[in-house]
Parts: C-alpha cells; structure tokens; sequence
C-alpha cells in the first residue's frame, strides 16, 4: 500500500510544482538525479503548504534548500497571530519510503536555527536572503518573539530513531530553558497522503451526538446548540480520532497554553469548564433527530461528515485528561455547537471554519482595565497631566505626545522596578505581566500619573536611540538592541537623578538628554555581561527573559557603568561598520594564497538590517545581481554578472546598495561576498592566514579589505 501512496504523493508534486522550485543551483545534474533533487524539494514545499496554506507558488518560493542551506530547507512566516509563528523545514524523499533523517541532520539543523535567533541571516543562501526581511521585522523586540516550529518531512511511516528523536529533544530543550520558543513535529507518508488527497483522504464520521438543555437555529440555517460531557466527547474522538478534525484550520496541538489550561481545569475544578470554555463548533453535511427531541431537554443527533472546526485543542485536552483521570474529569461539561451545511450557499463552511478561529480571545490584561487603579490612573492622566490614558484594547491609541496605553505603562514600570526580574516577566508572552502578583507589584495600589507618565517617556527614549543603534548593529547586538529594551532601560534608570520623580516642578527633560550616551554604554556592558556569563553563542532572548539571568546582567552592566573605567567598545563582529585597521588585507590575502579559484562564483547577502530592507526586493528581480566571478587580480576582483563589468568586492556592494535604494554609503566587500559552502571572503582570508601560519593582527594604518570603502550599515 505505501508503493501506491508514494506514487500518489510523487505525481501530485510534479504536477504542483514543476517549474515553480529554484532548481539554477542543481542545472548540472540530469536525468533521476536532478529530479530526486526537485522531488525532495517539492516535498519541503509541501510540508509547507501543510503546515501554512498557501499557493503552490507561494510554497515553492519558500524553499531554499541546497548550498548553506544550514540544514534547513524551506521556511514559511505567519505573521497573523500573536506571537508569530515561523515554520522551519528539512525534508528527506524516496522513493521506497525510506527517508533518512540521522543524528548529523540534527546537528545541522539545530545550528541553523542558533544561527537564525542570533538574527545571521547572512550566514544562509541567496534563495534565503528574500525571506530575511520579515524575519528582521518579526525579531525587531516591538512584539513578542516567534514561535519556531520545526518540522521534518520524511517520505517514510516508520517512527525516526530514538537516539534521533531524544538528541533533538535535549536540543530543544535547551533552546525552551527559559521559555518554550521552539518546537517540532514529524510529518510522513501518512501526512502527504491524506494532504495530497485533500477531503477525500480524511474519513467521513458518522456519529451520534448528545447535546443536553439543547437549543436550535431555524433560520438562516439550520443549526444545533447544548451541552456534552467529557466522556461523550472523549468517546467521539477516540474512535474517530485526528479524522473528527479534517476542516480544520489547524491540528489539535497537545503541548499548546491552551490544551495545559483545558487539562489544569480539568483536573482542579472539572464543573468550572463549562464557564472557562470558549466551546466546540462542529460542521455537519446533514442533521437529524433520532428521536422527538424538545428544545431546552435532551436531544440525541444522528450528524453525518461532521467534522471540528473550532475546538480541537479542547477536544484533544479534554480526550488525554479523561483517558488519565476519568474519575475526576468525568463530571465536566462543554458547550457544543452543531451546524448544518444542508442549505447553505458554496463556500459558507469554509466561512465558519475561517472566522471561528480568528476572532479575538479575552486576556488577562481585558480583565485590569476593570481595575479601579487604572480608573483611577485615567482621570489622573486627563485632569494633571492633560494627556489620555487608554485602559482598554480595540480603543484608539492616542498619539506619543498625548498620551499612553496600559500596555505600555506596565512595560515602563517593569523597567524601571528595582528588581530586574520584572523586566524579564515583561518580555515574556505578554499574559505574565498581568498575573496578580506581577501587575500589583507594578502598579501598588496608588500609582503617581506623573511617574508613570516620566517613566512611559523614558522608555520611549531608550528605545529610539536602541532603534537608531540598531541599524549600525549585527548578530547578537542587533538582537540585543531588539529585546534588550526593558534591560536597558533598567540599567539607564539607575544612572538618572529619579529622587523628585512625581514632583511636579521636577525637570525630567534635563534627564532624558542624558539617554542616549547612556543607552550606548548600557547597551555594550549589558551585552559584554551576557557575553561573559553565558557565553558569546547564548542567546540574547533567552538571557532578557530569564529572572536569574537578567537580574545577573543589570547587576554587572551597572557595576560597570558605576566604574572609572573607560566605555567599552562594541566588538567588530557586531558591528556593520568594522572599524578599519582592525585585521589584515582579507582581499590581498585570498590572492597571494590563491585560496579561491579562478572563476569561482561568489554570492552576494545583505550583511544588515537596513541593506536587507533596502535592497531584498531589488536582489530578486535579477538573480544575476547577486552574482559575481572572481579573479586572482591586484584589483577589481569580482565581475558582477548583471552587467559584466569588473568591479572590488567593496566597490561593488557600495555601488549596488546605491542602485537598489539610492543609499550611497561605504560598504566593506569581503563580509558581504561568499563563496557558498565556504563563507565570506572575510572568513575565508582569517581561515588562510591561520593555516599559513601567518599572525593574525592589525595592519598600522590598513583598511580591512585594503580598499577605500569602509563598511555602512
């Protein structure tokens, strides 16, 4: 049976993406070879698709495997819901159903995702580059950090080795230290079947269903609405199990916030989930009593095609506390709906599916605004100050000078608290800052408006200067002026004269004008700290989350701050403009040790946050602008393969920044060029001096890459 299956999933992915999969890196190879190439490609594009629908276009385009790859083969981004959730993809075809996925392709990948939360995008292919942007918009510390899913196509039904599976485990695990950011999931053959054969492949459940106090809709359609309980409901999944879910948008996840409330709920307090459920909704071809049933009674339900549209994650809970705990969740009870298809127009199923699981879920922060302090604070706001203070959310934020929301007065307030870890809790999925012991810590139960108001404003300054740093910044500086925001801050507030804050003759302003050389010392001695407690690959947005960590860091940034010593500079690494004279002639180098070959092809990537806003669009008009031969000459090493003029690796980048963006700006060549597989002529030169045994120091007055351009961010 799984022959026939594969030649299923193998036909329906030539037909889809044929033609639409970047195959220029692989036009060398012929016959089976390219096409197992193209077929493990099209694969990826399907779990995509799968796992985030989209055009067979969209999906092809989201592939980028091949060279630098990083053990990654395809990414797709959904910015829609909060936090954002980044699917990242490596897949394995063949044709026997045998796909592979070994200990090494771990590894591998799981350095291309330390390699992506340390924002080197860089370090990744050109077929990569055009997905950069967005992810520098989804890690610019203005939102919550993405989620990461990882997900490993396998064209196989055997479960991957254990060793395989604990290896990748212990690896995320240790991403998750201080907050589950990444996780993983296993598609197979199984999968692309049933998504290859879309609503045919799902089995068709037939069921009775029992809704209890029942009520009913007539018109405009028919509809059915009442009461089940948890066993009734664990009883319908387990015999029809992930076949009750084949309208739905998304699959029931059994590790999501959601499914541990649903499973807390049910093991405390079973009767209260009722009230704490938002309910199941279930679409039905056709719906009939089978017996006479009365309105606001018992009514038992013959429903064919039925299918959980919205739900299935309290579904799925509500089947593992049961299977667990029966004696204790039997006595708890969930509204369902029941809605019939029979005489809707085309299309309205997909109408319910669609809007059931976008709408807006109550927080814990909806429940503070009703907080007589932030009432309170409201009116302080409008008659003291003259400004508004929006307590609600779908309210109009009011502009910067006018005024500020509750969100943003609980960040500024977790900043400025003596005790670090707020700032930490803060930078968490935001519900943590609302739990009642962290908002009244924060709030107390007479809050200043003038203080409040003074801190939102200095938390506004510090992350202006941080947004101004940031586009001069890389790698883990450029994360760390992301989400380094509250810490900074943090840090900042205790080198300011705050004794008279609430006092209303008190000249904050002479204050503020002291931010942003602080913010740049701050910044570089928070990073340092990190740097040295926690090593220089740990990540930053583990570090800013984490109540010990961060507590450590303030203490030491503000050690610092608080010493004679001179300011600390950031190192060249991080920085887009490398100081020059800070290594030997990378370009003079790779020519006297004749390290690349003539005629090699070298590929362009944008080495910062505003090249790869500037100029992403511009790359992937023209794949031959990101393309140039090299030659072994004294000068004008690269030939650019959009026009064929000769041009030095620095030269060439600044001139084409120039025509993307208008942007005419130094840019140092030799971290901006890579030979794939290899790494930037900059990399490449250090890695040739020492095997040449050459040392490894600064040239007295030389440029980096011996050229007349510095880099610019």
């Amino acid at each position: 049976m799984s022959v026939v299956q594969i030649r299923s999933v193998r036909r329906v992915l030539e037909e889809r993406f044929t033609g639409l999969i970047d195959m220029s890196d692989v036009a060398h190879l012929s016959g089976d070879n390219l096409h197992q190439r193209f077929l493990s490609r099209a694969l990826a594009a399907l779990a995509v698709q799968i796992e985030h629908q989209g055009s067979d276009t969209a999906c092809g385009q989201a592939v980028f495997d091949g060279e630098d790859d990083r053990g990654l083969d395809a990414i797709a981004i959904d910015r829609r819901p909060r936090p954002a959730r980044i699917c990242l993809v490596q897949a394995k075809w063949s044709d026997k159903g045998k796909g592979g996925f070994n200990e090494a392709d771990a590894h591998k990948m799981m350095e291309g995702v330390e390699l992506l939360l340390d924002l080197k995008f860089s370090k990744f292919n050109r077929r990569f580059q055009q997905h950069a942007k967005v992810l520098d918009e989804c890690y610019d510390g203005k939102t919550v950090a993405p989620k990461i899913t990882l997900v490993l196509a396998l064209m196989r039904t055997d479960p991957i080795n254990r060793d395989v599976r604990e290896l990748l485990e212990r690896k995320i695990k240790k991403l998750n230290d201080v907050e589950d950011m990444v996780d993983y999931k296993v598609l197979d053959l199984r999968d692309f079947h049933r998504a290859v054969l879309g609503d045919a492949a799902a089995p068709k459940v037939d069921s009775t269903i029992r809704l209890e106090g029942f009520g009913q809709e007539i018109s405009p359609y028919k509809a059915f609405y009442g009461t089940m309980t948890v066993p009734e409901i664990a009883e319908l999944y387990g015999e029809h199990r992930r076949g009750l879910f084949a309208r739905n948008i998304r699959d029931a996840l059994d590790l999501t916030d959601v499914n541990v409330k649903i499973r807390s709920t049910l093991t405390d307090s079973p009767e209260h989930l009722w009230y704490f459920s938002n309910g199941i909704t279930i679409l039905c071809e056709t719906i009939k009593a089978t017996r006479k049933a009365v309105p606001g009674g018992v009514g038992d339900f013959l429903v064919t095609g039925a299918s959980v549209v919205n739900g299935a994650q309290t579904v799925n809970a509500i089947y593992k506390s049961y299977d667990e705990n029966p004696d204790v969740s039997r006595t708890g009870r969930v509204l369902v709906r029941l809605i019939s298809l029979e005489d809707c127009p085309p299309g309205f199923g997909d109408q319910v599916t669609t809007n059931t699981n976008t709408q807006n879920p109550i927080e814990e922060r909806d429940f503070k605004s009703l907080d007589p302090v932030q009432n309170k604070l409201r009116d302080e706001f409008a008659l003291e100050l003259s400004l508004a203070y929006v307590i609600k959310r779908g309210e109009k934020e009011p502009d910067a000078e006018h005024g500020c929301t509750l969100t943003e007065a609980a960040e500024a307030l977790a900043a400025v608290h003596p005790n670090a870890e707020y700032a930490a809790v803060a930078k968490r999925e935001q519900g943590e800052i609302w739990e009642d012991d962290t908002y009244h810590a924060l709030f107390g139960t007479d809050p200043d408006a003038r203080r409040v108001w003074r801190c939102v404003r200095l938390l506004r300054a510090v992350r202006a200067r941080l947004e101004e740093k940031r586009e001069e910044l890389v790698w883990r500086a450029a994360s760390m002026a992301s989400y380094g925001d509250l810490l900074v801050t943090h840090v900042v507030f205790r080198q300011l004269d705050t004794r008279e804050l609430s006092d209303q003759g008190f000249d904050w302003d002479a204050q503020l004008k002291r931010v942003p050389k602080l913010v740049d010392e701050a910044l570089t001695r928070s990073l340092q700290a990190i740097d040295l407690e926690y090593g220089p690959t740990s990540h930053i947005i583990a570090a800013v989350r984490n109540t010990e960590r961060i507590r450590q860091v303030a203490r030491m940034a503000m050690r610092g701050m608080l010493s004679d010593g001179p300011v600390p500079q950031l190192i060249s690494d991080y920085q887009a403009a490398p100081q020059a004279g800070r290594q030997v002639n990378a370009v003079k180098t790779l020519i006297e040790l004749g390290t690349i070959e003539e005629g090699a092809i070298l590929e362009f990537r944008p080495y910062s946050a505003p090249e790869r806003r500037e100029m992403t669009e511009w790359l992937a008009e023209e794949p031959s602008r990101t393309q140039a031969v090299w030659r072994n000459s004294a000068s004008n090493q690269l030939q650019w393969r959009h026009d064929g003029e000769w041009y030095s690796p620095s030269g060439l980048a600044r001139k084409m920044r120039y025509e993307a963006s208008g942007v005419d700006r130094a840019a140092q060549g030799p971290v901006r060029w890579f030979l794939p597989e290899a790494g930037s002529l900059a990399e490449l030169a250090e890695r040739a001096r020492a095997e040449a045994n050459l040392l490894v120091g600064v040239e007295p007055g030389g440029a980096p890459d011996g050229e007349a351009d510095t880099a610019g961010a």
